[in-house]
């Protein structure tokens, strides 16, 4: 099914999911307009929008030529202050998304991810991507894949919260949300999609390093046997064949 059908299709049932899809970005600039290329003018998108996270490598010139709307913030917030930002400029029922570094982006690939949601089937869509870890390709979900579509609703409320989380913390805090609301989660497999390591786009010090600091904000935020716990969770609510 086209993209424009499934609009059309959706219109016709419950007509009233919108969706804007957010792109946070620190240097970025030699892979953001791959990623743009997929969402900017996608007919299921109602506007993109670009947190420039105070990158010092033109992303956000980059991004503005591609069409995107771009907020830059005070300083580099890292991803969850990045994330909080654009949030506060969404008015539509979801929001899509999107981490800048993708490689394989197309639009069929941002059209799947969207239409178990447009469509009523699940209430928010997790990617699995081709070159995610093996350990999640394994068991069928990836509980801290940056793309996601959601219900704006399920983070309304929370924003103190959020603005005390470690700068890594938004997904795992995300998936607890959805785990206690119970919403049903399509994961939708990107085989050709790919997510570079930070070790690829740092070096290998410096990506090592970087690696550590996330998996340490992600335990400051939730804490390992927790995060066994979502990914239980997340399991029992996924649906049979990310449809």
């Amino acid at each position: 099914m086209s993209e424009r059908a499934t609009v059309s299709r959706a219109a016709d049932g419950k007509g009233d999911a919108r969706f804007t899809c957010l792109v946070p970005a620190y240097n970025e600039a030699d892979r953001i307009a791959a990623v743009l290329a997929a969402v900017v003018g996608h007919p299921m998108l109602a506007g993109v929008i670009v947190i420039d996270d105070g990158s010092n490598d033109g992303t956000g010139a980059v991004a503005r030529k591609c069409g995107a709307r771009v907020i830059r913030t005070a300083g580099n917030l890292g991803k969850t202050g990045a994330l909080l930002r654009g949030l506060a400029e969404v008015s539509t029922s979801h929001v899509v998304l999107i981490d800048a570094d993708l490689s394989g982006l197309s639009r069929q690939a941002v059209s799947a991810l969207i239409r178990p949601v447009l469509l009523g089937r699940a209430g928010a869509a997790i990617s699995l991507r081709g070159n995610a870890p093996r350990t999640w390709r394994m068991i069928g979900i990836d509980y801290i894949s940056g793309e996601r579509v959601i219900p704006r609703a399920v983070l309304a409320g929370h924003e103190a919260e959020l603005r005390a989380l470690p700068r890594f913390g938004f997904e795992v805090f995300l998936n607890q949300l959805l785990v206690t609301q119970g919403a049903r989660i399509a994961v939708v497999r990107w085989p050709g999609v790919a997510s570079p390591s930070k070790r690829i786009k740092r070096g290998i010090g410096a990506g090592i390093w970087a690696d550590v600091r996330m998996i340490a904000d992600i335990f400051r935020a939730v804490g390992p046997v927790d995060c066994l716990r979502q990914i239980r969770a997340l399991i029992r609510l996924r649906l049979p064949n990310g449809s």
